[in-house]
């Protein structure tokens, strides 16, 4: 007949312990959300106060009517007249501006990340040094520059360029140099870092297996660009939409942008439940602008992924 053997004391607190050892874990995860939150109370009162606020004001009053209540006849004067024209005119230019970025910015990046890293660091100086003087003496450069009398028509006009002089201010052609001029910068800055970190063996790899090089340039380096180009271009667009004082001071009548006329409201007609729809407005195309962003990346890191698998 077997014996059972006697079970040992030191086997007895066995159960007791798991069940503690829940506790302890349990109160000190409860006491580090508390601490994480005690933390995290002085940014989220500076973000309700600083943003969340002044933008819950600026909506309720673009929805209030002159009698107190409520009203979309604000948003509605937005979309009409002459004011639907200037929120095109708005959009037509940050459009352009965009696109003459991107353009310009990425020959200037490709031409940079060519360099070696003495001279890349010089370029780079010489383009992202201008960003820190101030804006209106800038804009008072380009007018310099750009005047019936300015530099540029000088200079055509001594080599007989025909046509020349051109009347390069008060007109589009003027505010979008100068838009360019404020977003090429980051532009710059921001295809420059993707193409420093592409690979130079990706190119030299299709070029050793007979591909030229406009195949190279669409089918490897393109792809590889892409999510830096949907970047710089988006972000140049969101920038100049509510871009003020180059439009105004190098555009015309006809390139009136949506924040000139939100400070004419203000400032001259005392319009602020206006104002607050046209600055509302603005402020869905910026996220309209940045959800269209997370679409870009997620439609490069596609194409950049079929690239490098094709």
């Amino acid at each position: 007949m077997a014996v059972l053997a006697p079970v040992s004391d030191s086997t007895a607190p066995a159960h007791h312990k798991t069940p503690r050892k829940k506790r302890l874990n349990r109160v000190w995860s409860d006491r580090r959300t508390r601490f994480g939150l005690f933390n995290a109370a002085p940014v989220v009162v500076y973000l309700l106060i600083l943003f969340v606020y002044p933008i819950f004001s600026t909506l309720m009053l673009s929805i209030e009517g002159e009698d107190g209540g409520f009203t979309l006849h604000w948003y509605a004067d937005a979309f009409r007249g002459a004011n639907l024209e200037i929120l095109l005119t708005t959009l037509r230019i940050s459009a352009e501006t965009s696109l003459l970025a991107l353009v310009t910015g990425f020959l200037l990046a490709a031409a940079i990340s060519r360099l070696k890293p003495l001279w890349a660091g010089l370029a780079m100086l010489v383009v992202v040094v201008p960003h820190f003087i101030s804006a209106l003496v800038r804009t008072y450069g380009w007018i310099i520059l750009l005047g019936d009398n300015g530099v540029v028509n000088n200079v055509l006009t001594d080599i007989h360029f025909p046509g020349a002089p051109f009347q390069l201010l008060y007109n589009e052609i003027g505010v979008v140099i100068g838009t360019t001029a404020v977003m090429l910068p980051y532009t710059v800055l921001l295809l420059y870092a993707v193409m420093k970190g592409i690979d130079r063996r990706l190119p030299a790899a299709a070029a050793g297996m007979g591909a030229g090089r406009l195949t190279i340039f669409r089918r490897v380096y393109l792809p590889l660009v892409a999510p830096g180009l949907v970047n710089a271009g988006v972000l140049s667009f969101i920038l100049c939409l509510g871009y003020y004082l180059t439009p105004a001071l190098m555009g015309g009548e006809k390139q009136t942008m949506v924040a000139s006329l939100i400070d004419e409201q203000v400032m001259k007609q005392n319009q602020w439940n206006g104002a607050s729809a046209l600055g509302i407005i603005l402020l869905l195309l910026t996220f309209a602008g940045l959800v269209l962003l997370r679409l870009g990346r997620s439609a490069g890191e596609a194409l950049r992924k079929r690239g490098a698998a094709s």
